[in-house]
């Protein structure tokens, strides 16, 4: 965003080439031509106390080869807002709204993925407060609380993507924070994370058969979840820094008394290299939803998955006018209980973007992105090659 002025518009047009649009296995892939104009505007209202701040980015695909939809839209919102009472009280609101159907889109940055690319478009809200609160010179706490809304927007059926992941999510959170030195702060933190899921439809598509008794519905992989955690931020100095967070997690499948526990990580750095040049690398590893549901019933459902993500962004300086782009992304997810109980799913994307600059408000631009999924699961694994070229305006 650009912080020097109160606001700031840009806008892109692209022509492109995708080889698999909706993520389907080699022999059900289609691809095509196209382009993508995508407007933006961002407001940045910074006071003596007071921070507000905010974007909207609007997206239009349009595929060649898809007749009769043609068109995918995107909608993205964002909004921060953060007041200092004092030196020692702080607080923070975040808002992010997407509209889409890229999963990565969706999530964001590092997240782990609970689907992949579908013709189905998927809404999903995150909103969070966050207050910090400074007892002493060296002792803080921080309290926070996340709610997190998915909805797909397909057929609400037995089995469907509605089915199996529309739910809401609340996360409530307290950080107890050590101030050891000016560049070091520890951390000892518990979070309670509840998921809850709101379709009220079957997990599985049963057919024209007789549904089984024990058939599950979408609420019963309602679950309850425990982190308990260590931490540390550390700033090396002004160019390195790290953050990261250890611990264990204690799942309850409320509905099913089913409990599971298992590693917590979140660990992440940044590196500045050189002026205008810069890495960043992160892992995480947690239980996360998933699109597959197993048999559906009480003895055969698939509760979640268990994944480890890795990710990384390098942004290069060229030289005054040339930057380079690179951006990557592996997960490993293990499937949890039902009849795909330890199988697994390797997901990899890559992107690279070389950008020249014309001045400071003209640039062009190409790109290629990778995706490929390597699943135990029939008829899942896919890989997806994407190619574009543009222009880019910004004022």
């Amino acid at each position: 965003m650009e912080t020097s002025k109160p606001w700031s518009i840009s806008a892109s047009l692209r022509g492109f080439y995708d080889d698999n649009y909706f993520a389907q296995p080699k022999n059900l892939s289609d691809s095509s031509v196209g382009f993508e104009l995508r407007p933006r505007i961002a407001f940045n209202l910074p006071g003596e106390q007071t921070y507000f701040g905010g974007s909207y980015t609007y997206s239009m695909k349009y595929y060649e080869a898809r007749g009769d939809d043609p068109m995918d839209h995107t909608h993205e919102v964002d909004l921060k807002l953060d007041h200092r009472f004092s030196e020692r009280l702080k607080l923070a609101l975040n808002e992010s709204f997407v509209y889409a159907q890229e999963p990565e889109v969706v999530e964001g940055s590092g997240a782990a993925l609970s689907t992949f690319r579908s013709d189905a478009d998927v809404m999903r809200n995150r909103a969070s407060v966050e207050l910090t609160a400074r007892a002493t010179e060296n002792l803080g706490f921080q309290f926070g609380y996340e709610n997190g809304w998915y909805d797909y927007q397909d057929d609400n059926d037995p089995g469907s993507r509605s089915a199996v992941l529309d739910r809401l999510e609340h996360t409530l959170r307290l950080d107890a924070r050590w101030q050891a030195r000016p560049d070091f702060v520890g951390i000892v933190g518990y979070s309670l994370n509840l998921i809850n899921y709101t379709a009220d439809e079957f997990l599985t598509d049963f057919g024209t058969g007789p549904v089984p008794p024990t058939a599950l519905k979408s609420g019963d992989r309602d679950s309850m979840s425990h982190l308990m955690y260590v931490g540390a931020e550390y700033t090396v100095s002004e160019e390195l820094s790290f953050s990261g967070r250890a611990g264990v997690e204690y799942i309850d499948y409320t509905e099913l008394d089913e409990t599971d526990w298992s590693p917590y990580a979140d660990v992440s750095g940044s590196y500045r290299y050189v002026p205008g040049s810069y890495v960043q690398i992160g892992v995480r590893h947690r239980h996360n939803p998933t699109d597959l549901a197993g048999g559906g019933t009480e003895s055969s459902v698939t509760l979640d998955q268990e994944t480890t993500t890795f990710y990384s962004s390098v942004h290069h300086r060229i030289t005054a006018r040339i930057a380079a782009n690179l951006v990557g992304q592996y997960q490993r997810s293990v499937f949890n209980g039902g009849f795909q109980d330890g199988d697994i799913d390797n997901y990899f994307l890559a992107g690279v973007n070389l950008q020249y600059e014309f001045n400071q408000n003209w640039s062009t631009e190409i790109g290629y992105n990778y995706d490929r999924l390597d699943s135990d699961e029939g008829g899942r694994s896919f890989s997806r090659n994407r190619i574009y070229a543009g222009v880019r305006v910004q004022y």
